[in-house]
């Protein structure tokens, strides 16, 4: 099969000079559609350059660097096409395993002592509480048979709505964490660990749950509905314990490697992206979830003991941190390349719908609800529920759920067009307004809440 591209054409000249010919002074032209590849290389040279300006400029008006990334991609989309769908959609679980391992990393089980069920409880109970509820709301204004008012949608099934609901499940540590820094002297050290715990452990379990959803309303065969859900709830159990065993079981070689293989700090970056991609692998071959499994081998690798404290996993996650900070920003930056901006306008009212929904509604309700086994006051869960930023993992859902539409039960084929690009601008466009938002207010919230008070009371 030929090779594309330059590369073929380097081939080509290599190969008439082993065999003696003259070196032809004009190079074969470049097969169409294929970018050049110094062009690429300045592009996204420039493109991360870019990005460093931004961050900076929105940190200064207090918005979550991440937005500002996005909206630059968003603003160079028109002109830069360098990523096929296949390969965006490797480099979104490239970047999520990675950024869940680090997740696990950052999560030291001393620091959550007095409250690791509550926020186990809050992380998994909450995303699935938050999604459904979403999903309902999204369905009933969107869908004349649920008896709602439209308010301007467009008609919804109730499987995209769940779809859609199940993208946005999940927060965003790195950005809620961003923006607290603002205000961390004014907020309770316990709450902010809550807070990057409960961020860091629901990722995984949004996604699981948009996997279970996807099971759920896409077309399995022969099989009948309660077969199909037997079934999805087993695979989705056996995900979730394959996870966890290879997760803890890659921990140890991870613990091993520490201890025996490494010498040099300049060999932590190595080691941590070779355990969050081994124990990624490992366990989506042997049926299990990968996601789950990255974060637990950075949670136990985290939580082990060492002999060398100079090589430790916190050193391991300071030597990450720029590799997971570049990673995060690649997730948004890749997702506003990928969106046409002309795309997005038709979505606007029905993100504004769904991201009042989720920030008034749904994300506050999940939370209040589960207040019964939290050992935290009313007014700390309130800050907890105005905490609920989206960010890099919907974003990355969103590819999953795009590809899903056309094979949910009984879509009709001349929707699915409209309905793909209606789920996917809703997305964006919730995430977007999310971060602004909560992104701007947060800190006057938790003014608001008067936290400061606590602060002062355990000094």
């Amino acid at each position: 099969m030929p090779l594309p591209g330059a590369f073929d054409a380097s081939l080509a000249t290599m190969v008439a000079v082993s065999q003696g010919a003259e070196t032809p002074l004009i190079r074969p032209p470049i097969a169409p559609g294929i970018v050049p590849l110094p062009l690429m290389m300045l592009t996204i040279g420039g493109i991360f350059l870019g990005t460093l300006a931004i961050s900076r400029f929105s940190l200064k008006i207090g918005v979550p660097a991440i937005l500002g990334v996005l909206l630059f991609g968003l603003l160079i989309n028109p002109s830069v096409t360098l990523f096929s769908h296949e390969t965006i959609l490797r480099l979104q679980v490239l970047s999520l395993s990675i950024l869940l391992f680090n997740a696990g990393l950052e999560t030291d089980i001393r620091s959550i002592r007095g409250f690791l069920e509550y926020g186990i409880i809050l992380a998994v109970g909450g995303v699935i509480l938050s999604s459904l509820m979403l999903g309902m709301i999204i369905w009933f204004v969107a869908s004349p048979d649920a008896g709602g008012i439209e308010l301007g949608f467009r008609q919804v099934p109730l499987a995209v709505a769940m779809l859609v609901a199940a993208c946005l499940g999940s927060t965003d540590a790195g950005a809620t964490m961003n923006v607290l820094q603002l205000v961390a002297h004014a907020i309770p050290r316990r709450l902010s660990a809550l807070v990057q715990f409960e961020s860091s452990v629901n990722d995984p379990t949004g996604i699981l749950f948009l996997g279970l959803v996807i099971g759920l309303t896409t077309v399995q065969g022969h099989s009948s509905e309660h077969q199909v859900v037997v079934e999805q709830l087993q695979m989705f159990l056996q995900k979730i314990g394959s996870g966890l065993l290879i997760g803890v079981v890659v921990s140890y070689l991870g613990r091993f490697s520490l201890n025996r293989l490494v010498r040099d700090s300049n060999q932590l970056l190595i080691l941590g992206i070779a355990i969050g991609l081994i124990s990624y692998g490992v366990a989506e071959l042997m049926g299990g979830s990968g996601f789950i499994s990255a974060y637990v081998a950075g949670l136990m690798l985290r939580n082990h003991t060492y002999s060398n404290e100079r090589i430790s996993p916190e050193a391991l996650q300071q030597t990450l941190l720029p590799f997971n900070t570049m990673t995060e920003i690649t997730v948004f930056l890749i997702f506003g390349l990928s969106v046409h901006p002309l795309e997005l306008l038709p979505a606007l009212p029905e993100g504004i719908v769904v991201a009042l929904a989720m920030m008034l509604v749904a994300r506050p309700a999940s939370v209040l609800l589960l207040q019964r086994f939290s050992p935290f006051a009313l007014r700390d869960s309130l800050l907890v529920s105005w905490c609920g930023l989206r960010g890099a993992v919907p974003l990355a859902l969103s590819f999953e759920m795009v590809d899903a539409i056309p094979r949910l039960r009984g879509i009709d084929p001349a929707s699915v067009p409209s309905l793909v690009q209606n789920a996917g601008g809703i997305v964006f466009c919730v995430v977007v307004i999310n971060l602004l938002v909560q992104g701007l207010t947060l800190p006057h919230v938790a003014r608001w809440l008067r936290l400061s008070e606590e602060v002062a009371g355990a000094q």
